[in-house]
């Protein structure tokens, strides 16, 4: 059912299209009515609107914490338009309806966001007016239009002139949004405040957090599986839910997923470095002087499983690098940029998606890591610190050489994102062999070794958990394994330890794990 709009009350903080909506309005003939600066905004554009204050005979008061908490405001919102006894009540009172609400609240994410802000500053952006306005007129939308987002004001406008007032379908619409945008805005207030002052516990007693649909996928991990694709309100533009896409399929569960996986690796890296990634697990990584030397020698670690996966360089694809890569099949290529060229060269395979992720140099504040259980959620920081932090310690009678320093740092950023049990085997910045995902540490390594076969010799060994034997180290020591890597802190370390001095390895124990599951 259509619904005619005669009155309309807007109090906005977000101004954009103000006038352009406010005109829109008035050359319907519909009444606005309005508070504060939204008011002196409109009039600033040469147009009349009706104070608010004129409505309920009562001025702002409270240094503008009351305005619009008033029954001639809120009774006009919530009057159910049907029922005669509603009518008669607005009549006895001097109430007139209001037909549409067009609200977006003081800006509270905007205000905590900036550096230094004060709790006091926090506490004079909640809004109480604004979310009590939307929430009335989401509540009776059968008669009532509500507006949040300031990229409806065209479509509200075009649908008033065409049919002369606004669809149910429309209404309801709107209405979803509004309580959308204030269990969004009410969410925010509670996690700032649940994070203030002294508490037992890292984490706050109660989180919400709230995200927005981007886009329904063909399917999840498996074809029987439904999936859909969900930005964090307020993300970081340097991370994958505001990656920028250039071209290509739309992008599926798997491929975002290992998206985020590949991206975290390779931001680990300073040098121009290359990460080569299939099913979340690296499976080819180099660090070189330039991008195409990378690419080129993260395509040699592992040239079998790099087919149909996903490329990650934390540097411009250039052109030269682009040509390589159209020799191969690939799901994926994310960085920083593309140069012209390389969008030239890589646009001959449109099905390739090309993505944009701009490097993430800044540290961020109380970046969580979410994992849904059953019933449940588990969260915990983002280790987030440099590889190279921390008390390292060599625990062997040999040293390291630099150049196995240089590769022991290396494997150990590798490491850091691959599965558990992990080892990664590298040598000159190259990974030469990667186990993830084994039930045991050994058979980790085992499978290390074996993929790097005759490159072991003088490689290194980087574990993402201490060893509880001295297994790992003999099988290292036959392969050629010149130095290791390992957090230590297992009840037989001076076993393996010992192990190392009979065959000269060097070890470090480095005091931190990196388990990934």
């Amino acid at each position: 059912m259509i619904k005619e709009v005669k009155r309309a009350l807007i109090s906005v903080s977000n101004k954009d299209g103000l006038a352009f909506l406010a005109k829109g309005l008035k050359k319907l003939g519909i009444e606005v009515i309005s508070t504060g600066g939204t008011a002196r905004a409109l009039r600033a554009e040469g147009l009349a609107v009706k104070e608010a204050e004129s409505v309920t005979g009562f001025p702002e008061i409270l240094g503008g914490r009351v305005k619009t908490l008033h029954p001639k405001i809120h009774a006009g919102i919530l009057a159910r338009r049907e029922l005669e006894e509603h009518q008669k009540q607005l009549d006895e009172h001097g109430i007139e309806p209001i037909d549409l609400v067009v609200v977006n609240l003081y800006p509270f994410q905007e205000t905590i966001a900036k550096e230094g802000v004060t709790l006091e500053e926090a506490i004079e952006n909640i809004d109480i007016g604004g979310p009590a306005m939307l929430r009335a007129a989401a509540k009776n939308y059968a008669h009532v239009a509500v507006v949040v987002n300031p990229e409806h004001y065209a479509s509200v406008i075009a649908e008033l002139e065409e049919k002369g007032g606004l669809s149910e379908e429309t209404r309801f619409q709107l209405a979803v949004e509004a309580f959308i945008h204030t269990a969004r805005y009410d969410g925010a207030i509670s996690n700032y405040l649940s994070g203030l002052g002294e508490q037992e516990s890292t984490f706050p007693a109660s989180l919400t957090y709230s995200y927005k649909k981007v886009q329904d996928l063909r399917y999840g991990e498996n074809p029987q599986q439904k999936a859909a694709f969900y930005q964090e309100y307020g993300a970081d533009l340097a991370t994958v839910g505001k990656a920028k896409q250039l071209q290509g399929k739309p992008l599926s569960f798997n491929n975002l997923n290992d998206l985020n996986a590949a991206w975290e690796a390779v931001q680990e890296f300073n040098k121009p470095t290359v990460v080569a990634l299939k099913h979340t697990n690296p499976c080819g990584v180099a660090s070189a002087p330039t991008i195409s030397e990378a690419y080129e020698r993260a395509y040699e670690a592992d040239p079998v499983s790099i087919f149909g996966g996903i490329i990650a360089a934390n540097g411009e694809i250039d052109a030269q690098t682009a040509q390589k890569l159209t020799d191969i099949f690939l799901e994926v290529i994310v960085a920083p940029a593309f140069s012209k060229q390389a969008l030239s060269i890589l646009g001959s395979k449109k099905n390739l998606r090309l993505l944009t992720i701009p490097l993430n140099k800044t540290e961020q504040e109380k970046r969580y890591d979410l994992k849904k259980v059953s019933g449940g959620l588990l969260i915990q920081e983002l280790d987030t610190a440099p590889v190279e932090e921390g008390e390292w310690k060599t625990v062997t009678e040999r040293e390291p050489s630099e150049e196995e320093m240089l590769d022991l740092t290396f494997a150990l950023k590798v490491v850091k994102h691959v599965k558990s049990n992990a080892t990664v085997l590298a040598k000159g910045e190259q990974t030469i062999g990667i186990g993830a995902g084994q039930m045991n540490r050994v058979g980790a390594a085992r499978i290390a070794i074996e993929q790097a076969g005759e490159k072991n010799r003088g490689g290194v060994l980087a574990s993402d958990a201490f060893f509880p034997f001295k297994d790992t180290v003999e099988l290292a020591a036959k392969a050629g394994i010149t130095a290791i890597i390992q957090p230590g802190g297992s009840l037989r370390d001076k076993e393996s330890i010992e192990a190392c001095n009979k065959h000269g390895i060097a070890m470090i124990f480095t005091g931190r794990r990196y388990f990934k599951h």
